[in-house]
């Protein structure tokens, strides 16, 4: 007679002990079958939701793009297009048996690409081909490819790969698709006063302190791809005097932009901690040999943040990491306010042990589980249940919680997060009162 089957987890204690080394194989994707359980479709798939492949391929201004594809990656996309202003700028080639046997289908792409450059009457600046993991199973040479359909149209045409097969390998599909869409780019007088935004797919919160501390610097212009208008406005990202990296998945792309134009990059990281907040901000400044006052925007944070714990005292939240933070990052963060972690839904990796060391020093039975590993079919909330949820994946496992979905096209950054996460918090909280 077997005993109740329960979901793997193991407590911020066990794992910090362990170490980065020692990491349970139910922690390592790579070691077990996925589950893609509903928690992971916002994420696992590269096309799934959001910013995946397909949509960030469509950053640059005035592109299109061509799925070629098997007909049930076509449906997907077909849903996707129904997002406001996507459903004129996606095409399809769609694959047969036949073509994924004998790749046929490589042939067909050239004059795909030209007969949808011949139906448009306001021609693109650039057509994307979007392929699937048939292609990467197939070995196609889409850089090939890609050159011979631009000779036929007369217009860059670019590969992004929306290979789920290379999630976890050197280039990832949303570290490739980032290389491609700054890869047109061609060397241009620089200006000292123009400094590019990289990383995301949507711009930050207008009122994100980011944008005055750098227009203190002197900065008088900031090009974030999501507010360009004009593939001409695209083109002068080339005369920035230095690259502002925002998101880990796009320091290839500027590393490829530092060889090939000699722009220099400066990574930031999204963080929630006021106090590191702060510390990454001077030596930014002292980076440029400028100078930092963020005292307002800080205590403003913070007074935000006393607020909140004071009128929901012992509140216990579970984090996964289907939002605009860093699950352990965002977790510390709501540990030393004095709030509680229950749960962290995560793939974790060697630099989040910096976050989990301190973690288990607050709260060593915080349990660490990940949204992929089988055993998660067997997940209970009732086990151990949570006041607030934060992402996508958390707000599946606990329906019981408040949930703060925290996912939204238009990214959190700096102070400006900060607050408005914690007002999103009481607005969700407010909202359920009302409704219960």
């Amino acid at each position: 007679m077997t005993g109740k089957k329960e979901a793997f987890y193991i407590t911020a204690a066990d794992l910090a002990a362990a170490g980065w080394q020692a990491l349970p194989d139910e922690l390592v994707s790579s070691r077990h079958l996925i589950y893609s359980s509903p928690a992971t479709l916002a994420y696992n798939s590269p096309g799934a939701q959001g910013f995946g492949v397909k949509r960030a391929g469509l950053a640059i201004p005035g592109s299109v793009m061509l799925l070629v594809s098997p007909g049930c990656c076509g449906r997907n996309t077909a849903i996707l297009s129904e997002l406001g202003g996507y459903s004129e700028r996606f095409f399809y080639l769609l694959q047969d048996q036949t073509d994924i046997v004998t790749g046929r289908h490589l042939k067909a792409i050239p004059d795909a690409v030209q007969a949808v450059y011949d139906c448009l009457r306001k021609k693109p600046s650039v057509i994307m081909i979007c392929i699937t993991c048939v292609d990467a199973l197939l070995g196609t040479d889409m850089e090939r490819v890609c050159r011979k359909a631009s000779a036929c149209v007369g217009i860059p045409v670019l590969p992004c790969y929306m290979y789920a097969l290379t999630r976890e390998g050197r280039r990832p599909p949303m570290v490739h698709v980032r290389q491609s869409i700054y890869s047109l780019l061609q060397p241009a007088k620089r200006s000292s006063r123009t400094v590019n935004i990289l990383g995301h797919f949507a711009p930050l919160e207008d009122d994100c302190e980011l944008y005055d501390i750098l227009r203190s610097f002197g900065i008088r212009r900031i090009n974030e791809i999501s507010r360009l208008q004009t593939y001409e406005e695209y083109l002068e990202m080339a005369r920035a005097n230095f690259n502002l990296v925002l998101h880990p998945e796009a320091l290839p792309a500027a590393e490829d932009l530092r060889k090939r134009l000699g722009i220099p990059y400066i990574e930031l990281k999204r963080l929630y901690q006021t106090d590191k907040i702060s510390r990454q901000y001077q030596l930014f400044a002292a980076s440029l040999g400028q100078t930092c006052d963020d005292t307002a925007e800080r205590e403003a944070a913070e007074e935000v943040i006393r607020s909140f714990a004071e009128d929901f005292p012992g509140a216990v939240f579970a984090v996964g990491e289907g939002c605009n933070a860093n699950a352990f990052e965002l977790s510390l963060t709501l540990l030393r306010a004095g709030l509680r972690v229950s749960e962290i839904f995560a793939n974790i990796t060697e630099e989040d042990f910096v976050y989990l060391r301190k973690i288990a020093q607050i709260s060593p039975q915080t349990r660490i589980c990940s949204n992929l590993e089988p055993t998660m079919i067997y997940y209970d909330s009732s086990d151990l249940p949570a006041d607030f949820t934060i992402g996508k994946d958390a707000v599946y496992y606990h329906p019981e919680a408040i949930p703060v979905e925290w996912s939204d096209d238009v990214q959190p950054f700096g102070y400006a997060g900060v607050r408005h996460f914690f007002e999103a918090c009481r607005r969700a909280a407010e909202k359920e009162g009302q409704a219960r």
